[in-house]
């Protein structure tokens, strides 16, 4: 380990244990009661003034030094994943079909020994917002505490948040100006038709048709109408129709995602696929019910904050394992609605395990300090 303080490192072994507590428990998004309700605990024991239910399981806390200065928001998400874990863990999941298995019990472990070393050793001006979000896995958990007033109540000058990252190795981190993760948008159509008889499709109307259409039509939007210099995907997961070889079904359906990196693409991808089922729907005489149930934009990192970040993470892991070059990950986050709100940045610490959402992925505790170490450097830089 580079650079983490002594001060952070004694703190090691109380984040590896409210990370193991977290892990052993898993909650899915907007169900996190007994994670927000540990979190509130520790900030509670801090001394803390502790406000809970933004965002439906949301936890904020304010570090105050009581001077003039600027207001940095530091972001932590907590809920899990919808799947089994297959490590053989004395704190395993004990609740099947539920698992972190994306690292988020480490994050709000490692923003917890943040606020512990931030209370016992103060910045020297204006405060540290805590931010422990629910449901950033397809829940909306960002947007939902924005609308709930989160920075109404507690304004930010700049917000930040780290992901651990199996694509770097461990003791690496990698920062960047600009979109460093994609936006992402869930589609799901719903087509409703006439059924009947193979023999008689003339007293049909056929959805199953419509849906084969649409899903080639809908892959063909990135092709013919979005700039070729741009970055953008649209991919269909699922077709559904039918439940034997002669009968033409009464309904069909479609869903998938769509990517990109700039607003103004995923913006023009959704515009497109809303008129291909417009279309198809007047030209067919089925009824076509596009519904888009997650939508996120990119999250974009600020330069002046980027470099801060990229300055942090060198001060701790050394400028020579700090990568600021790298493209941007194929993946989305909704922390984009806060950098919507206000500049910052969005950086990942490298880490050796099977890939998130993998059942044998495997949070290191060792990246803890490393993780609470930068988050104390991007506030020191900033508040003294």
């Amino acid at each position: 380990m580079a650079a983490v303080p002594d001060s952070v490192l004694a703190l090691a072994p109380r984040m590896a244990d409210w990370r193991q507590r977290i892990h052993a428990w898993p909650e899915l998004g907007f169900e996190e009661e007994r994670t927000s309700a540990l979190v509130a605990e520790v900030l509670r024991g801090l001394w803390l003034d502790v406000h809970t239910g933004l965002g439906g399981t949301g936890v904020v806390a304010v570090i105050d030094s009581g001077k003039p200065g600027m207001s940095i928001g530091l972001r932590a998400d907590m809920d899990a994943l919808p799947m089994d874990e297959h490590n053989e863990l004395p704190y395993r999941s004990q609740r099947p079909g539920v698992a972190h298995t994306c690292g988020h019990d480490g994050h709000t472990a490692a923003l917890l020994g943040t606020a512990e070393h931030l209370v016992a050793n103060p910045p020297a001006s204006g405060r540290v917002v805590l931010i422990f979000q629910p449901a950033e896995e397809g829940g909306r958990g960002a947007i939902k505490m924005v609308e709930d007033g989160l920075f109404e109540r507690w304004p930010c000058d700049e917000v930040y948040a780290f992901h651990n990252m199996p694509a770097l190795p461990g003791g690496q981190a990698s920062v960047r100006t600009g979109a460093t993760l994609q936006s992402l948008a869930v589609f799901e159509i719903a087509i409703e038709g006439v059924g009947g008889h193979a023999a008689a499709p003339h007293r049909a109307n056929d959805p199953l048709q419509v849906a084969a259409r649409l899903a080639v039509e809908i892959s063909a939007i990135v092709g013919r109408h979005i700039d070729p210099m741009e970055a953008a995907l649209i991919n269909v997961g699922s077709l559904q129709a039918g439940t034997t070889h002669n009968i033409i079904p009464s309904s069909a359906s479609l869903s998938g995602t769509i990517r990109s990196l700039s607003r103004e693409v995923h913006e023009e991808l959704l515009k497109r696929l809303r008129a291909l089922c417009e279309g198809y729907a007047q030209i067919s005489g089925c009824s076509i019910d596009l519904r888009i149930p997650h939508s996120c934009p990119p999250c974009v990192n600020a330069p002046e904050q980027a470099a801060l970040a990229a300055q942090a993470l060198g001060d701790v892991l050394g400028a020579d394992n700090v990568r600021t070059d790298m493209r941007a990950y194929p993946f989305s986050d909704d922390f984009s609605y806060m950098l919507e709100q206000w500049p910052g940045a969005y950086l990942f610490l490298g880490m050796d395990s099977a890939m998130c959402h993998h059942p044998t992925f495997r949070f290191d505790d060792q990246l803890l300090p490393v993780a609470a170490a930068v988050f104390e450097r991007i506030v020191r830089r900033r508040l003294g």
